[in-house]
């Protein structure tokens, strides 16, 4: 999951984007209005995170424009104001939800989570392909009655690829979704991840999960 933080406190923001980090999301910040809308509109993230109280351009300001130029990302409003009036205008305006600050991280991941799964669609927190189950709250994998230990990359890269059973990413697209930011061409650190994945979530000799769709990319086996 791609997570958008537009928030003018860099203390916050810091505190926020490790706290996401650690939690596997890839996450970009930027603290004022004015590139936080560039971004927004321009980029494609899974959730943005918007200070309502920024300098440049306000967050409501942000939100509506957004929503006018039909950009449905998910937005939760952030806000340090104990009134009810500016979030009943955010949440009147498009906003997905709002959190008072200070908040907890878990509140906010499990926020992000509802947030992001309303916005796809799916009702339950758990996706299943087959054998394989991934519950998106407890980050928790099995095959069939097994649980199965996978980093937190490795979780993204196999929650990825099980949200589009049946559809081919390349090594690109992986790389920008799953790891955030620009790495040589040449890297091969997405075929050594799903080699990691592979092994994990294959049962020994029998047919891989995960397919190569040679000179394209790879794709979780729809069922």
């Amino acid at each position: 999951m791609k997570i958008l933080i537009i928030e003018d406190d860099r203390k916050i923001a810091a505190f926020v984007q490790k706290g996401l980090k650690e939690q596997g999301y890839v996450v970009d910040s930027c603290h004022d209005g004015i590139e936080g809308h560039a971004l927004a509109a321009n980029e494609s993230y899974d959730v943005v995170l918007l200070d309502i109280m920024l300098p440049g351009r306000d967050g409501l300001s942000i939100l509506r424009a957004l929503r006018e130029d039909k950009n449905t990302v998910p937005v939760i409003l952030l806000t340090a104001r104990s009134g009810i009036d500016e979030r009943v205008e955010g949440l009147n305006m498009g906003a997905d939800d709002y959190l008072p600050k200070p908040f907890y991280m878990e509140e906010l991941i499990a926020r992000i989570i509802a947030v992001s799964r309303r916005s796809s669609g799916e009702q339950l927190s758990v996706i299943s392909c087959g054998p394989v189950s991934l519950n998106l709250i407890t980050r928790e994998v099995k095959r069939g009655d097994e649980c199965l230990e996978l980093t937190s990359r490795e979780f993204n890269l196999l929650e990825l690829l099980m949200r589009s059973a049946g559809r081919v990413y390349s090594r690109t697209q992986l790389l920008e979704h799953v790891w955030g930011y620009d790495f040589d061409p040449q890297t091969n650190v997405v075929d050594v991840y799903i080699r990691r994945v592979r092994g994990k979530v294959d049962l020994p000799g029998g047919e891989s999960l995960i397919e190569t769709v040679r000179g394209v990319g790879y794709r979780f086996k729809a069922v």
